[in-house]
């Protein structure tokens, strides 16, 4: 059930005010512990404010839904609502300054499969990916754990496909006003894929979302359901029937007003991330190399028991 789950208790915030909130913080902190460790060396580095984080997390959402859409043997649309998940999640509490979204999406799909039960294995899946097929895996792996401590090992993911499914069954069944419910699927799929773009699945049901998605289409397909919604769905229950008109509401509204950032913006901000970004922690930089180059070492020193022998001498 959603409303005893780590999804419900732990992952909803208020509004989009306490989102913004929260990245604004992480934003600042991110940049006062760059400078506070780097000193002089960092003072004149432009780094990312909060809104451009925000327009970059956008794009690579977009990316990621896009990457879900290709992929072969073709993904249940769970796992793409389920690994968009995960990614806002982990950048509600990270820059995208301290670690790489190009990277951590893959992760979140990855991660995604697993927990949905889409069985695909490591090479079926980076066959799906352009490029160093071995340099992915290894990303992959490398963050797969640090991406699950992120997200405090509360996995499950209650995304809105369900309760949709139940609310179109319940319409076929007891109401007549609205002849054939399955023609509002377009409409309603159109919705729920720009509703991932919102801050809307961190705020809301995935009740209130299916039931705001079956509003919209049934709008454009000029279908009248306030029968339905009033009368059969809340009977008299005038405070919740309130509640869920106010959320509907706002769900739209936040969908009305998606904006994809302009490809060259994207790019501005793509270079402007490489020069702030903490390259410990950015596979293409000298430093994250050096770190696994270093890590490697000490493994094959563990197996070869080098360790042992130094710590007697000691």
């Amino acid at each position: 059930m959603f409303n005893t789950s780590t999804q419900c208790k732990n992952w909803m915030f208020e509004n989009e005010v306490d989102i913004n909130n929260c990245r604004t913080n992480v934003n600042a902190n991110f940049i006062s512990s760059r400078r506070k460790l780097l000193g002089e060396e960092i003072q004149n580095v432009d780094f990312l404010t909060s809104s451009e984080e925000k327009q970059l997390l956008l794009h690579y959402e977009n990316t990621l839904k896009v990457f879900c859409q290709k992929f072969q043997p073709p993904m249940p649309r769970c796992v793409t609502g389920t690994a968009l998940h995960y990614l806002k999640r982990f950048y509600v509490n990270n820059s995208v300054m301290e670690y790489p979204p190009k990277e951590i999406l893959i992760t979140c799909v990855y991660l995604a499969c697993k927990v949905e039960e889409f069985n695909v294995s490591m090479n079926q899946f980076i066959s799906n990916l352009n490029g160093d097929k071995e340099r992915a895996a290894a990303i992959i792996l490398n963050n797969e754990l640090l991406l699950m401590q992120q997200l405090d090992y509360q996995l499950t993911i209650f995304n809105p496909f369900r309760p949709l499914e139940g609310l179109l069954i319940d319409m076929k069944t007891r109401f007549a006003g609205l002849r054939e419910p399955e023609k509002l699927r377009p409409g309603i799929d159109e919705f729920l894929e720009s509703v991932y773009f919102t801050e809307a699945v961190l705020i809301y049901s995935p009740s209130q979302i299916a039931l705001a998605a079956i509003i919209y289409s049934a709008s454009n397909a000029k279908e009248n359901v306030d029968h339905y919604i009033t009368d059969i769905l809340f009977g008299k229950d005038s405070n919740l029937l309130g509640n869920l008109i106010k959320a509907v509401k706002e769900i739209r509204i936040m969908v009305r007003n998606v904006q994809m950032p302009h490809r060259d913006t994207v790019k501005l901000l793509e270079n402007k991330l490489q020069l702030c970004c903490n390259p410990d922690n950015n596979s293409s930089s000298a430093a994250f190399k050096k770190r696994m180059k270093q890590s490697f070492e000490d493994e094959e020193m563990y197996e070869d028991g080098q360790y042992a022998k130094s710590s007697e001498q000691s």
